[in-house]
């Protein structure tokens, strides 16, 4: 097949891209290098034949869709940002761009879609209260955040709270302008999928790290900053008390995802959501540490407080993206951060 890569030079699409090649198929690679992800501006050294253009340009994608049969949306504003002040910038590129995309794809008659999504459209995680089952956990307030009370309580009686796997059923609740994103744009391609019986898998990333992550930047992951500060010989900063719950996810295991859902035929008009995750949970204190010990550094410094849009547990059921796509996750979170502890990143964001 013929498959267009947007955001094809980044993080997740460079190793899309690599695998599919390595799966025979015919790959079409457009990026724009956007700096807060490509530092220099210049195209990275592991990228493959490239069409420098934006995904929010019609004429552009007009000449990149020709003969193409899926299109693979990786093109994204990623991350936490700065402040709200970003918010223009990451609905630009991210939901105008992905109507852009969606309306030139129904020109060219191309109708499957790959979007990458993410958990951060769930908000907080699923918990469940020992008197009131299943139940969306009270704001955290800052006050408890202050005190070093971080965990969420029942928002009827204000027990405690256990954290449990997130089905793709769960409703959204977007916390951050890039969450917000997220969302319109599955939104977005789920209604270009009733209107043309297009096909749309929305896989709904968990926290990737590997090698090309973008570092010294704040639109990286955590798991970047950690590395970040060990490469300066500083110990990993750890917001809370490093006990919040994540699904470390391996990049190479969101290629093979990826892979298998372009390779896979989605219900046609619909979108298909499913989460990319490892299915084994650990702690951003976990990472904090694995990191600090593969890189021989200073252990990480646990300092409490949070970010405004911060969740304490989010993580994610494997078993719908096991069912329909046949995905597992392969690499184990040991060896994989082992691995990235001496990974390629991308250079200094400026």
């Amino acid at each position: 097949m013929r498959v267009l890569i947007t955001g094809g030079a980044g993080f997740v699409g460079s190793h899309v891209a690599d695998l599919l090649v390595g799966r025979g198929h015919d790959v079409v690679l457009l990026d724009n290098l956007l700096p807060q992800a490509h530092g220099s501006g210049q195209v990275p050294e592991w990228t493959r034949e490239l069409v420098r253009g934006d995904v929010r340009d019609a004429e552009v994608l007009s000449r990149v869709l020709r003969g193409v049969d899926v299109v693979c949306h990786q093109a994204a504003v990623v991350g936490h940002g700065v402040d709200p002040s970003d918010a223009p910038e990451y609905a630009s590129h991210n939901d105008f761009g992905t109507a852009v995309l969606l309306a030139a794809m129904h020109r060219a008659a191309v109708r499957r879609l790959v979007l990458a999504s993410s958990m951060v459209v769930y908000g907080e995680g699923r918990y469940e209260c020992a008197e009131h089952g299943v139940v969306r956990p009270a704001a955290r307030r800052q006050a408890d955040i202050d005190a070093g009370r971080f965990e969420p309580g029942c928002p009827r009686c204000s027990s405690p709270l256990v954290s449990r796997l997130v089905p793709e059923d769960a409703p959204f609740d977007p916390r951050s302008t890039y969450a917000a994103t997220k969302a319109a744009q599955e939104y977005l391609a789920s209604a270009w999928a009733r209107q043309t019986g297009g096909q749309v898998w929305a896989l709904r990333y968990h926290n990737i790290y590997g090698p090309r992550m973008p570092r010294d930047t704040p639109y990286a992951g955590v798991a970047s900053l950690f590395r970040s500060c060990l490469e300066r010989g500083e110990a990993p900063t750890v917001l809370e008390d490093g006990a919040q719950r994540r699904d470390f996810v391996h990049v190479t295991d969101v290629a093979v995802a990826n892979a298998l859902a372009v390779q896979t035929a989605a219900e046609p008009g619909a979108l298909v959501p499913v989460n990319v995750c490892s299915g084994t949970p650990h702690t951003v204190g976990d990472m904090a540490t694995e990191l600090s010990r593969a890189c021989a550094g200073p252990p990480p410094r646990v300092i409490g407080g949070a970010r405004p849009t911060d969740v304490r547990h989010i993580v994610a059921d494997p078993s719908a993206a096991r069912a329909l796509l046949g995905f597992t996750a392969r690499v184990p979170f040991s060896v994989g951060v082992r691995e990235f502890a001496t990974a390629p990143l991308r250079l200094p964001v400026a």
